[in-house]
């Protein structure tokens, strides 16, 4: 599984159409992240991303913002952990709920509170989160042993390190910078399709 998220202050050029690029190379889905917005214009970016994600087939996940989720319809959120067990009686109208975890106690409650998967992170480092230490391939392996759904790998995910994702039991990839940065996405996505598949 491929998640492309989103990040337009990363953006080589305009933002909708490196949103159109991405979807038409058909990422699994597409988490519509830019936590700076205020609502209001959260929810006008994500009316104008979903329907290039419904034209491209590609599901879209509205993060944190519940109500913009609901007004528009979209029925998957990504949460973080806190948000997740703060709104948890909210939720019942989502389909697919993603939550972001930083470590097995919080996978273990997410998983039992009724999470549909995990988003782990960050592996290694990045430049989203350079003064964060990574948590490394070791936290990821211990995540899915730990829990019974899918788990997603995120932060500082590339070519060469792909295999040790996988090798440690994630389902998928979460990807931002190298999508907003790349001077063909597509490409890129087809790529990382291609070793995926064969691992």
């Amino acid at each position: 599984m491929i998640i492309a998220v989103t990040n337009r202050l990363l953006c080589a050029d305009i933002f909708l159409n490196r949103i159109e690029k991405i979807c038409k190379a058909k990422p699994d889905a597409l988490i519509l992240r830019e936590k700076d917005l205020p609502d209001f214009d959260y929810e006008n970016l994500a009316a104008h991303i979903k329907k290039i994600c419904d034209a491209c087939g590609v599901y879209l996940f509205v993060n944190s913002k519940i109500d913009s989720a609901v007004n528009l319809n979209i029925r998957k959120i990504q949460l973080s952990f806190d948000s997740f067990i703060k709104n948890r009686d909210r939720l019942k109208c989502f389909e697919t709920v993603a939550v972001s975890v930083h470590s097995k106690q919080e996978a273990q409650k997410a998983a039992s509170c009724g999470a549909s998967f995990l988003i782990a992170g960050h592996i290694f480092e990045t430049a989203c989160k350079k003064d964060i230490a990574s948590r490394g391939i070791e936290f990821l392996r211990e995540i899915t042993k730990t829990v019974n759904i899918p788990v997603i790998a995120i932060g500082g995910i590339n070519q060469s390190n792909i295999k040790e994702i996988k090798q440690a039991g994630a389902k998928g990839i979460c990807l931002m910078s190298s999508l907003m940065l790349s001077e063909n996405p597509e490409e890129l996505i087809f790529q990382y399709k291609q070793i995926l598949n064969s691992l």
